[in-house]
């Protein structure tokens, strides 16, 4: 066996060792003190075996990309890549969430006392709503928000709102929106890798983005929408920079702009966009005009809210409080930390693991002749980065399954430096599969 590639099973064995400690001792945690506040440690989720509707589906979509992928990813022309890429994701989301049947699975996700559908008639009057939102984010405030609400800026919930004012109304249309939209998230990493790595890269990536077991909770979960917008934002600017265009430029920062009020730990992005601008560095030095239309659509989306009467940081310094008043006061710091990351393993899956072992190589043992991999590497150790200091927060105490899908979608590239992609692939579908025929889900 190659140096390399027992290296890379080292790192996916310690990654399912890491999964099997956080299951062990979490169990053990929650059987004495009962302070994890989840049923399955370290994941929201019951034990539960099901079959259900989306499960005929799910299997042979996940053999027929696991046997084809590779190839089709590597011969379709780009424009076509593309939009496959997002109906098989979309396919794939799809089914998994199936598999609970669909008033569990979807219609019923974003209905329940904690999501956003149980606020829609409190913004009849949007403006009002926005001013007074700070009011009901502590629970002992008069009608406090439900968790969800008062957890995130009230971009997330007016989302929603809309959808309900245009006659999309319902659990069913809010879970086909975040499933729709929150495929699109593998699209803009690929436009991202072929931009600032190479294409060659990016079509390796594309199997590895449709198959992720992430999508276990992008099925039906907000967070999916927000890695969506989030991802496009750096993807706008990836190509702002590549193709020195203004508009584009614009479009990144207005996308950002809602990132951040969307989700206050999205405020992390900026990592990534961080990254983006460094590896796109020649593009800003060779037009500086760039960066007008980049924070000038930055400034929108806060400006709007701002003058609308909604304060971002009162707003945030006050779910500092509403936290630690429920149960991520109680949860202990000394699990999650760690086993956030074996939430991480199982959302991203063991290839990841592998994935960033290899980028972790490519960054340290950089060559001329391999650019493009350092690029790929370069972006997803920001992802890393962003992820890790999410972690040290304290401020994701489980739940992280769901809540760091925007910095998941851009670990799974790495699975693009693996040789023998359908073996890896046939270890990311799996587990993948298992779970959501083992365990029932839920936020």
């Amino acid at each position: 066996m190659r140096r390399d590639l027992r290296r890379d099973l080292y790192a996916a064995g310690a990654a399912a060792l890491l999964v099997t400690a956080a299951v062990l001792i979490g169990r053990h945690i929650q059987s004495t003190s009962r302070t994890l506040f989840v049923d399955w440690p370290p994941l929201l989720a019951s034990w539960g075996p099901h079959l259900g509707p989306g499960t005929p589906a799910a299997v042979l979509l996940a053999i027929a990309i696991v046997a084809y992928g590779p190839a089709l990813a590597a011969r379709l022309p780009w424009r076509a890549l593309l939009p496959v890429t997002w109906g098989a994701a979309t396919t794939w989301i799809f089914s998994l969430a199936l598999i609970d049947g669909w008033d569990r699975g979807i219609a019923h996700r974003l209905t329940t006392r904690y999501e956003y559908l149980q606020v829609i008639d409190r913004f009849d009057d949007i403006p009002e709503a926005l001013r007074d939102f700070t009011h009901h984010i502590l629970l002992d405030s008069p009608d406090n928000w439900p968790a969800h609400i008062a957890g995130h800026p009230p971009a997330a919930t007016l989302t929603f709102v809309l959808l309900d004012r245009i006659g999309l109304r319902g659990g069913g249309w809010a879970g086909m929106w975040c499933i729709t939209v929150g495929a699109t998230a593998c699209v803009a990493v690929l436009v991202t890798i072929r931009a600032l790595a190479d294409e060659t890269l990016a079509r390796r990536a594309a199997p590895f983005l449709v198959l992720a077991p992430a999508a276990v909770w992008m099925g039906t979960s907000a967070d999916a929408y927000f890695a969506a917008v989030a991802a496009w934002a750096v993807a706008l600017l990836a190509l702002a920079l590549t193709r020195r265009s203004l508009w584009r430029a614009g479009a990144s920062g207005l996308l950002f702009g809602l990132t951040c009020y969307l989700s206050y730990g999205l405020t992390l992005v900026a990592l990534i966009a961080a990254a983006v601008l460094i590896l796109g560095r020649h593009g800003v030095r060779e037009r500086p005009a760039l960066l007008i239309p980049l924070l000038a659509g930055l400034a929108v989306v806060p400006a709007a809210f701002t003058l609308a009467g909604f304060d971002w940081w009162e707003a945030y310094r006050l779910l500092v409080t509403r936290y630690h008043q429920g149960a991520g006061g109680i949860r202990p710091y000394g699990y999650w930390v760690w086993a956030n990351l074996a939430c991480t393993v199982l959302i991203t899956g063991l290839a990841t693991a592998a994935g960033l072992r290899r980028t972790g190589t490519a960054l340290l043992h950089r060559r001329a002749d391999r650019a493009a991999s350092t690029h790929l590497a370069f972006l997803v150790s920001a992802a890393l980065l962003a992820l890790l200091i999410a972690d040290l927060s304290g401020m994701s105490k489980a739940e992280t399954e769901r809540i760091w899908l925007p910095f998941a979608v851009w670990l799974l590239p790495s699975c693009a430096l693996l040789p023998h992609p359908r073996a890896w692939l046939t270890g990311q579908v799996v587990p993948a599969l298992l779970l959501n025929h083992l365990l029932l889900t839920g936020w």
